[in-house]
């Protein structure tokens, strides 16, 4: 398994912006998918985007495009989250997650994310 520390939630006025950072370590993750997924009170977790640690190929899901970006550093082997024009239907706790392929089986412990208009 690989594990993973998320840093960077915290308040944010709407409109504004904050980016999440993901460490992942332990066991070789090159050829992992690492994701952001995230949890608002009272629903279901949900998908928000994805990269491939080897290819660097990105996925996001429609609504999230154009406002969040993810992306990674190889030299750092950090993995992060840019969300901008945040709104306050993103208040949620954030997790990172990694997997072979799509399936995810290690995840952090999430970082919370609160956005107040």
């Amino acid at each position: 398994q690989v594990t993973l520390v998320e840093s960077g939630g915290g308040s944010v006025q709407a409109g504004g912006s904050l980016r999440l950072a993901c460490a992942p370590s332990g066991r070789a993750f090159e050829n992992y998918t690492l994701g952001w997924f995230r949890q608002a009170p009272g629903k279901e977790r949900e998908f928000v985007s994805s990269l491939n640690w080897g290819s660097g190929d990105t996925y996001y899901i429609p609504s999230m495009k154009g406002r969040f970006a993810v992306s990674k550093d190889n030299a750092k082997n950090m993995l992060y989250l840019q969300m901008n024009n945040l709104k306050p239907e993103d208040t949620a706790v954030y997790y990172c997650a990694a997997g072979p392929g799509l399936s995810f089986n290690s995840w952090g412990q999430g970082t919370q994310v609160t956005v107040y208009s």
